[in-house]
């Protein structure tokens, strides 16, 4: 997963995932622009496998984190935004500074599906657990990224077991995607979310919480695992 080569930064000419638009308004008399990303909303499953007594995420690499990372270290690395061609970015990183944990999740981006639909799609595709629709409790509807997108994510649970995993999961070969399932045990999720060291997003961190406080409580299963 994490051995990447051949880094190049360029332009974004053109992509089915994002795009960038200014919008110009009046705000109390005073014109205004801003700068914004038009992208797809999303949705994100947090699930608690109570065979295994732990929390399901994933891991996967993310150029954008590489590349920020990169910045972070050297600035100006990505100066080849402003180049007609792309441009390798010097010095290399290992690839394991662009991995981090994540909780199952995908675009909404496939007409005619509910966000509860795509969640399910995402489940099996990504993590390998054969949901139904029926089977999610939704957590929270919310906006991020709010100084540059315009999109919103819905974070559904579900509980689930072993003899719902049908498939290895890993995301879709066809698309590129290359995803570990991580399971953590629930004795160390506080732990793991609050260690700055472990690179993860904030859904992670969020739906962590969530668990522990709305699910721990009054869940037979998990009592003795979180103390």
């Amino acid at each position: 997963m994490d051995k990447i080569e051949g880094v190049a930064v360029g332009r974004c000419t053109d992509s089915p995932y994002l795009r960038p638009l200014t919008i110009h308004y009046r705000q109390n008399g005073t014109q205004k622009s801003w700068d914004f990303m038009k992208t797809h909303d999303s949705v994100t499953i947090l699930m608690f496998n109570s065979t295994r007594k732990s929390l399901v995420l994933v891991k996967q690499f993310r150029p954008a984190v590489y590349a920020g990372e990169a910045e972070r270290r050297f600035p100006g690395s990505l100066a080849a935004v402003d180049q007609d061609t792309p441009q390798g970015l010097q010095p290399a990183l290992p690839g394991s500074v662009g991995v981090t944990y994540e909780l199952c999740a995908g675009l909404v981006d496939q007409p005619g599906l509910s966000l509860e639909e795509v969640a399910c799609k995402e489940a099996w595709e990504e993590c390998g657990y054969r949901l139904a629709p029926s089977d999610l409790r939704r957590v929270a509807t919310y906006r991020y990224g709010v100084g540059l997108t315009c999109s919103s994510q819905t974070m559904f649970y579900a509980e689930v077991t072993d003899a719902q995993r049908g498939g290895p999961g890993g995301g879709l070969v066809e698309e590129g995607e290359l995803i570990e399932v991580v399971h953590l045990p629930l004795g160390d999720a506080q732990a793991f979310s609050d260690d700055p060291d472990i690179p993860k997003t904030l859904g992670v961190i969020f739906g962590i919480f969530w668990f522990l406080s709305h699910i721990v409580p009054s869940h037979p299963l998990t009592a003795l695992q979180t103390q």
